[in-house]
């Protein structure tokens, strides 16, 4: 932005002193302009554009991770109770702003959490018994579940291109995907057969890697294959190559106009073949109709994996090369807005099988997914927000509430008490991700 402003500067100066008339291309005048402009926020222009109910699931998962993270911190301590000035060390990862208080904040939902003052008149928190139960129940599905999180996260690995993934990236799929809080300290441990610990880079670098221990071919298929085929794997001689499966659609209905338009350009990008995401994709040439097709199948089957057929769209900016995913990842998933749904509400932004729910409801609940509703039935949040009807509604819900701050890393480690994060590579909207109609339909263009 300083460099534009200086050289808006210069040819001002160079106008006014030599009165020189100059030829400027009109195109390159308008893309100045543009990028010299204030935008409008993304989150505005799209309101327009909004399915009502995934923006009810996104709003419920902003307030439900607040609470798993605080969950989380008191499962750590060691009478799980915290005082409210140690429990503001976590205001950030929260994402509770000032001048809300977390004490008003955890007053909103008596039936979880108990506030108390000792004999210094000091403030402490602490989980109720319905809270420890829940906590209790939340540990046991996801041990049951273990076994089946172990093949996501192998299949995970089998997809990458090395074979190997960052364990500071794998963490923010934690919850997820169902993994357990002790997930980088001992879960990942419990099967060699699967993976393995490696730090292939010391000592210039310390950091953690997960590794393929065996190749798994029965698990080498996608999510819709399986579904296609009514089987739960693949043949133990599977090899994986070209598919030729549609992707389930299902279009907002602001979009009906685009079905009868461009229904012929929508069939062909549907009968293009494209490379399974467990294949090897190194020769793909970037840019090309069979890479952008193959990173939409990578993007589908990384969302199938995980219990809410959602996530951060962060989380999947953060393995475009492990996974060989283009640039510009955002734009693809608004263009295929058949198949995919991003909420673009809050500061992190939220994407969607469009075709796994029915209204705001999963139609195939993961046992996780009915825990969670149980804990939210349990937020003692506004009754304003039971009887939300129309998008209005949920603005002023999203302008008015505490809750509405979405926390920066949901899937913040909690171990030996200690907060451990991740880092977050940064994945700046560009003016050209919120696209028109159009401009959205150009991803089935030949």
């Amino acid at each position: 932005m300083l460099n534009l402003i200086g050289r808006r500067r210069c040819l001002s100066a160079e106008l006014n002193s030599s009165n020189v008339l100059l030829f400027i291309d009109s195109s390159a005048i308008m893309q100045w302009h543009r990028s010299m402009t204030t935008s409008k926020r993304v989150q505005d222009r799209s309101k327009k554009k909004r399915v009502h109910d995934l923006e009810i699931v996104t709003e419920n998962h902003k307030i439900l991770s607040k609470v798993l993270l605080i969950f989380e911190v008191l499962k750590q301590e060691p009478q799980q109770i915290i005082s409210i000035r140690e429990l503001d060390d976590y205001r950030r990862q929260l994402n509770l702003p000032k001048p809300h208080k977390l004490s008003n904040f955890l007053r909103k939902s008596p039936k979880l959490f108990e506030l108390y003052k000792d004999d210094r008149g000091i403030l402490w928190c602490g989980l109720t018994k319905e809270a420890e139960d829940l906590v209790q129940e939340e540990e046991a599905i996801i041990e049951q579940h273990s076994d089946k999180a172990a093949e996501l996260v192998t299949r995970m690995l089998m997809m990458s291109v090395d074979k190997c993934l960052a364990l500071d990236k794998i963490v923010h799929f934690r919850r997820d995907l169902g993994l357990p809080m002790d997930f980088r300290n001992h879960w990942v441990r419990r099967f060699p057969d699967h993976f393995r610990v490696v730090q292939p880079f010391k000592p210039y670098d310390e950091s953690e890697y997960l590794e393929l221990a065996n190749w798994k071919s029965s698990w080498a298929m996608t999510e819709l294959e399986r579904k296609a085929l009514g089987v739960m794997h693949a043949p133990d001689d599977h090899v994986p190559g070209p598919l030729s499966l549609s992707f389930p659609m299902k279009f907002p209905p602001d979009y009906k106009q685009v079905l009868s338009r461009y229904k012929g350009k929508i069939e062909d990008f549907q009968k293009r073949e494209y490379l399974s995401p467990y294949a090897d994709a190194s020769e793909l040439k970037a840019g090309t109709l069979e890479f952008n097709k193959r990173a939409v199948a990578v993007m589908h089957e990384l969302l199938s994996f995980t219990v809410g057929k959602r996530l951060v769209t962060d989380y999947l900016t953060h393995f475009r090369k492990e996974f060989v995913m283009p640039q510009k990842l955002m734009r693809l998933l608004l263009k295929h807005f058949g198949i995919f749904y991003v909420s673009e509400r809050g500061k992190r932004f939220h994407v969607f099988i469009n075709s796994a729910y029915e209204g705001s409801e999963l139609i195939e609940k993961h046992p996780l997914i009915v825990w969670r509703e149980k804990v939210l039935s349990f937020v003692g949040y506004r009754k304003k927000k039971e009887t939300m009807d129309t998008l209005t509604d949920l603005q002023e819900y999203e302008d008015d509430d505490m809750f509405e701050s979405e926390s920066e890393d949901e899937n913040v480690q909690v171990e030996n008490n200690k907060l451990t994060m991740g880092s977050l590579e940064g994945d700046f909207l560009e003016n050209e991700s919120e696209m028109e109609i159009d401009e959205v339909c150009s991803a089935y263009r030949e």
